[in-house]
């Protein structure tokens, strides 16, 4: 397996930001995309992606087989939200191993939630997402979204052994089309994908994120 670099790595959070202004989109807009409701919160923007990342998905969508369709768990994620899910896992995380130091708690709770000053989800530039067929039933991919490290044993990680070979094909097709409409992977969760974001930037050798933290436009 090649080198993981987690969302807590300092050369993350070194990449700059040189934001491109794009707004948030509610991705239900046109009915093309399936979204789930499991991660609603109450600021109910948990279906909204930047343009230009939606516009990716939709590309994306379509190079896939006949008869498969994403369906979208959750898009962007307000920035107080966020911080309280890092919270809650890091503390989880000290309950469970008070003999590690601040900094050990820091990147491994990254690894599933990432810190909330450079949070793509809070940026509108990431999205997590499963495939599903023809009549929206969900698919196997190996685990369920959002499952934590210890409760899966490590199988929600992208590259993982141990799950069926029909879940490792479900994943392959979804890397694939992900992948090739230009997003990239957060390889501990293999149904987070963003562009455009801190961690895209890292990976593909942008000198600059595009989105950095944003919030949603108040009605008007």
């Amino acid at each position: 397996m090649s080198e993981i670099i987690l969302m807590a790595d300092p050369r993350v959070s070194a990449v700059p930001v040189r934001e491109c202004g794009e707004p948030l989109i509610d991705i239900r807009t046109d009915g093309s995309l399936l979204v789930d409701l499991r991660k609603q919160d109450d600021s109910n923007a948990f279906h909204s992606l930047r343009k230009g990342l939606l516009e990716r998905l939709l590309e994306a969508q379509a190079q896939l087989p006949g008869g498969l369709r994403f369906l979208v768990i959750e898009g962007y994620r307000p920035p107080g939200l966020q911080r309280r899910y890092f919270e809650d896992y890091a503390a989880t995380l000290r309950a469970e191993h008070p003999a590690w130091p601040g900094e050990r708690i820091r990147s491994a709770a990254s690894r599933f939630v990432s810190l909330p000053e450079i949070a793509p989800h809070s940026a509108g530039a990431a999205v997590d997402l499963t495939l599903a067929d023809a009549e929206g039933r969900e698919l196997d991919l190996g685990t369920p979204v959002n499952a934590t490290p210890e409760e899966s044993a490590g199988a929600c990680y992208t590259d993982a052994t141990g799950i069926t070979e029909r879940a490792r094909t479900h994943r392959r097709i979804l890397a694939q089309a992900l992948t090739a409409a230009g997003f990239v992977n957060y390889p501990t969760e293999w149904w987070h994908w963003s562009f455009g974001d801190r961690y895209w930037a890292l990976v593909t050798g942008a000198a600059c994120a595009r989105y950095g933290t944003t919030w949603p436009a108040e009605p008007s």
